[in-house]
């Protein structure tokens, strides 16, 4: 006989495996801690084997639990687009997006195409500034949902995405062999900081040879091979290069792509775009793991 998995107890396991506590992850589904502990019980006990390991630090995946992972995280997003398509043909409104320029490419496109084929009578209005100006127009209401670059995740919001930050340039340039190593920045960046930091520890010398107002100036010195700029490993348009520089250049920190999505009237939309940028880049992580 054909048998069915509790689609409850599925979006508890990949909600708890996204965000590796049972607490955190209660308060995202609105449920008590014990209620998700019982759906996961109940689905291990559907499928006749443990899915997770419960420790001091947190939960992890079983081997079992890893296999599962991404089939349940199809069935999920199927159920919900068909949710979708049956009961809110409706669905109408503006959703004002905050994006920082370095992550407006590859993924935002494909999430914003998603959702405006599910919601044709929707809109979304991106908006495209550093991290800590959109922190600031979200907090007051100016944004309804914001993608992050953050050293640490703030309450309310869920990590999409942890790469470390790479030094990059124009493509086959050798402004990196310089010395003092010209570095190009933008103002209110919030890599910034953390580059400085580590270039001084190397005891590396460099200088500030451009503090922008404008990514594009940063963009047109480095294809013009006048500075070295910084990016997180996996957000660098085509145009420019990582660079391979073999250890002449210090090894720079992790930083986290975070979402945030407001608890205002907009929400239930905001959710809907929220689940499409989820879905880009789950898709672009499964491609880098192929």
């Amino acid at each position: 006989m054909p048998r069915n998995i509790d689609l409850a107890a599925l979006r508890a396991f990949v909600t708890v495996a996204e965000i590796g506590a049972i607490t955190r992850a209660a308060a995202q589904l609105n449920l008590t801690q014990s209620a998700v502990s019982l759906q996961i019980k109940r689905l291990e006990d559907a499928l006749g084997q443990p899915l997770m390991h419960r420790g001091v630090r947190g939960v992890t995946l079983t081997a079992r639990g890893e296999r599962l992972l991404d089939h349940a995280r199809r069935l999920l997003a199927l159920n919900d687009e068909t949710w979708s398509l049956m009961t809110e043909d409706d669905v109408s409104g503006e959703i004002r997006l905050g994006v920082p320029e370095d992550l407006l490419y590859p993924h935002v496109p494909v999430a914003m195409r998603a959702f405006n084929a599910a919601f044709p009578k929707a809109s979304v209005k991106p908006e495209a500034a550093p991290t800590m100006i959109l922190a600031q127009s979200f907090a007051s209401g100016g944004l309804d949902l914001m993608l992050a670059t953050e050293a640490e995740l703030r309450p309310g919001g869920e990590t999409l995405a942890r790469a470390p930050l790479v030094w990059m340039g124009g493509a086959g340039g050798s402004a990196w062999q310089r010395r003092p190593l010209p570095l190009g920045t933008v103002e209110g960046c919030v890599f910034t900081r953390p580059a400085v930091e580590t270039l001084n520890r190397s005891g590396l010398a460099w200088k500030l040879e451009l503090d922008s107002g404008t990514t594009q100036a940063v963009e047109a010195s480095m294809m013009a091979d006048q500075v070295v700029h910084l990016q997180m490993l996996g957000t660098i348009d085509a145009r420019f290069e990582e660079i391979a520089h073999g250890g002449a250049l210090p090894q720079l920190p992790d930083f986290l792509i975070n979402l945030y999505v407001t608890s205002g009237p907009r929400q239930r939309l905001a959710q809907h775009l929220a689940d499409t940028l989820r879905a880009a880049y789950r898709a672009a992580e499964r491609i880098a793991a192929e």
